[in-house]
């Protein structure tokens, strides 16, 4: 056999491979404004929101699976609304149309890259969605699984930071940042912050010397977050969540508004530690952006795991 051949045939089976295991992956996702609770006491505000929940529901698929998706705006909503998958590459004015109330938008794409997304509405005005609560997760994980560059974590959690408003503030004010009150994390201030919060009742949990990986996405609309672990080195980060855009021994990383980055991070194995996950901008950690790690013998099997990586 030539070398031209077998360079051909490796291909062709490279190729076979990668689709045999691609799949199609059905989602559907409704809109719902409804009133939401947004900090750990039952404070409840009027939101915008995927499926009744802010972050919306958690996505996740292999690279090179396509995505079968329906989107259905509930026909008691006021407002007209549409999503934007940041890991797709369609037709902004096609398969991201904003639908009225009562209506239904389906489309397909392909999940080309693999990474951590943001998707969030981009019906007008965008600001206004998307800082009522319209964003959610979209993880694509890579097609040639983990490896010395991608390791497999022990445990992973995600989370989504969002602005929170004063409410009525109006869609103008909203886009300059005026009203703004707060972050929250994963739907709520200081979700799993109880040094903070005393009404906090969740942290993050991890066995001493585990791999806890974090899949962070900034939904702010106008804002950065420096995402930093207090007392812990990110061991690794991975721009987008690609394996190939990686970081050692971070302490500190820039995550644009409509970004995501993977974060792990290690923690001594010889004894029990707790890690604070910040925002290190004081004025985003002192009114929200606070997430505690705590790492111990005793952490819950589950926790971090299957269903139980984005914390409700």
């Amino acid at each position: 056999m030539n070398k031209i051949l077998a360079t051909t045939m490796l291909a062709f089976c490279t190729i076979a491979a990668s689709s045999a295991f691609a799949e199609t992956v059905k989602i559907d996702i409704t809109v719902k404004e409804k009133d939401v609770v947004i900090d750990n006491a039952g404070t409840v505000q009027p939101m915008w929101t995927y499926n009744g929940e802010i972050p919306g529901p958690l996505v996740r698929v292999k690279e090179g699976d396509t995505v079968d998706f329906k989107l259905t705006n509930d026909p008691s909503n006021k407002q007209s609304h549409s999503i934007d998958f940041h890991a797709a590459r369609v037709d902004v004015l096609d398969e991201f149309e904003s639908i009225k109330p009562g209506k239904t938008k389906a489309f397909t794409f392909k999940a080309d890259y693999p990474g951590v997304f943001i998707y969030h509405c981009g019906s007008d005005s965008m600001a206004e969605h998307i800082s009522k609560g319209m964003y959610g997760v979209i993880i694509v994980d890579p097609k040639e699984g983990y490896s010395k560059n991608f390791p497999k974590p022990d445990r992973e959690y995600v989370l989504v930071q969002g602005d929170l408003f004063e409410p009525g503030t109006s869609a103008d004010d909203i886009k300059m940042g005026t009203g703004w009150k707060g972050v929250l994390v994963n739907g709520k201030q200081f979700h799993y912050d109880p040094v903070h919060d005393q009404n906090a009742t969740k942290t993050l949990e991890s066995k001493p010397g585990e791999r806890v990986r974090i899949y962070f996405v900034n939904a702010m609309i106008n804002e950065a977050a420096a995402f930093h672990a207090i007392a812990g080195i990110w061991e690794q980060v991975w721009d987008n969540g690609n394996p190939k855009n990686i970081s050692w021994g971070l302490q500190t990383a820039e995550v644009a508004p409509a970004h995501g980055m993977i974060f792990d991070i290690v923690s001594p194995n010889d004894r029990a530690t707790n890690n604070a996950l910040v925002d290190h901008r004081m004025k985003h950690a002192l009114n929200g952006a606070i997430s505690v790690l705590m790492n111990h013998k005793d952490a819950p099997a589950g926790k971090g795991r299957g269903d139980q990586i984005l914390l409700r």
